[in-house]
């Protein structure tokens, strides 16, 4: 069976005290959820492409980013920016 042994004199750790393997895969999950939020983002504004006010502007339209924020996962506590769409309120 293979094991990770945590070597304190090695340089394999980073600034928050994990080993790089650790990193690596906080670093991967990060960039999934992105990948996974920016889908979700592009399929909701999709969705909605065909709806437009009175001068032909879309009414869902993507719109920056929320402010950043840790998200809890087996591989520690990551950062995740999401996306953000807007839907503006026809007054028709």
């Amino acid at each position: 069976m293979l094991k990770v042994v945590h070597d304190t004199e090695a340089s394999n750790e980073n600034t928050a005290g994990g080993s790089l393997l650790d990193q690596i895969v906080r670093d991967g999950a990060r960039q999934l959820l992105a990948a996974a939020l920016q889908a979700e983002v592009a399929a909701y504004v999709e969705q909605f492409a065909d709806e437009l006010d009175e001068a032909g502007r879309r009414l869902v339209v993507r719109n920056g980013h929320h402010e950043p924020r840790e998200v809890t996962t087996a591989a520690g506590a990551i950062p995740v920016r999401a996306p953000r769409s807007t839907t503006s309120v026809s007054t028709r």
